[in-house]
């Protein structure tokens, strides 16, 4: 427990959080992965090289910080933070690696001066609570994971049953468990995590599941990324046979139970959790609005699957944006206030689900602000590192 006195220096170092606050969570990411190299497939190379990973721990440590008199209000990050740990098997015995790389992360990049023994031993405090909530919430999923019908903990050899293309860059994977026991059924919007080893080097990712649970398996669907190391395994070197360790499905990007009318709205890979949710929303009956943007036709994925659907399901409708349309399959159509406004029932009390490129997120989030959508019924999910979409 935080004494006041460490509560207000953790408060006064929020002016510092700031303005520095990405330094210092850039030094933090290369000593902890410099003197821990063990830790390294937790992370994501490209989100490193990026700093979208070092600017989402800022504003994770910046926001705690603001918050330490009322960590209750920080639910949702919290729950964010555990899902996508969870998915990645962080251990409790990680979190002391991390603790240390902290604080001397704080003494170096603010100076002696600044982060003197009392700052240093204020932040220790604090770390080691926000430690212990994580691990306490993050023992309790893993347990909740094992205890599922078909649950396990830890890494599950998975077989690739199948490979299906879905677009030019998009390709779907089937995987069935090595050992032909049962599945947990994974909510509509979850994740996967999964476990690579390449040329010596372990890798972990997550991937959305792209279609409704079974009880025997799982569908992810993959984008291959430009310079991305497990996607092109997957895209160019995978086949069927090849075996995978996959850990339970987690998240907490997912269809809430509702009556509202559901709006579904996603930028190129998106799609990809949207799926599932259509196919559990379906049997309601409440009406369900489908916006997909992409380039063109080439590259979108599950078109097919989605005209079907639509067909048999007539509460079910489509709208397509293509930016970059080839071969005159369409006029150039972007996604804006009017052309959202024109959608969109004239009910705005609705459940919005978005999905996409965070730029596109931000956009989406404002124009359906803007039309009367309540924030509270706007739902979004990041791929990568969390991101401001203010």
């Amino acid at each position: 427990m935080l004494s006041h006195d460490q509560r207000a220096i953790i408060k006064a170092t929020i002016p510092l959080l700031e303005t520095g606050g990405e330094d210092l969570t850039r030094h933090f990411y290369d000593k902890l992965l410099g003197n821990n190299p063990q830790l390294r497939p937790l992370f994501n190379a490209a989100h490193q090289a990026s700093g979208a990973q070092a600017q989402a721990l800022a504003r994770a440590v910046l926001l705690y910080a603001r918050h330490i008199d009322r960590l209750d209000t920080l639910g949702a990050l919290v729950e964010q933070i555990v899902n996508k740990h969870v998915s990645l098997q962080v251990q409790a015995d990680h979190y002391p690696l991390v603790g240390i790389a902290l604080l001397q992360s704080i003494r170096e990049v603010l100076g002696a001066d600044v982060a003197s023994d009392a700052v240093i031993d204020a932040w220790a405090a604090a770390y080691g609570q926000l430690a212990n909530l994580l691990i306490d919430a993050e023992e309790r999923k893993y347990r909740d994971q094992a205890d599922l019908s078909g649950g396990w903990r830890g890494g599950r050899p998975f077989r690739i049953a199948r490979i299906e293309p879905e677009s030019e860059e998009i390709s779907s994977f089937y995987l069935e468990p090595v050992d032909g026991l049962p599945t947990s059924i994974a909510q509509p919007g979850q994740y996967l995590g999964l476990s690579v080893i390449l040329d010596g080097v372990e890798y972990r990712r997550n991937y959305s599941i792209s279609a409704a649970s079974t009880g025997q398996g799982y569908r992810i669907s993959v984008k291959q990324q430009p310079g991305g190391v497990v996607s092109r395994f997957l895209h160019t070197e995978a086949h069927e046979g090849v075996v995978l360790h996959v850990f339970p499905p987690a998240g907490e990007f997912v269809l809430e139970a509702s009556t509202k009318p559901l709006l579904l709205i996603a930028g190129g890979v998106g799609i990809t959790p949207l799926l599932p949710m259509i196919s559990a929303a379906i049997p309601s009956g409440r009406p369900i609005q489908l916006i997909h943007c992409t380039r063109h036709v080439g590259v979108q994925a599950f078109g097919q699957w989605l005209e079907e659907m639509a067909a048999h399901h007539p509460q079910l409708q489509l709208y397509f944006c293509y930016s970059k349309p080839v071969g005159g399959e369409a006029l150039a159509t972007r996604l804006d206030l009017l052309r959202l406004k024109r959608w969109l029932p004239k009910d705005r009390d609705l459940d919005a689900y978005v999905l996409g490129p965070q730029p596109f997120m931000a956009q989406v989030r404002r124009d359906l602000l803007e039309l009367g959508v309540p924030e509270k019924q706007i739902r979004h999910e990041f791929f990568g590192p969390a991101a401001d979409l203010s």
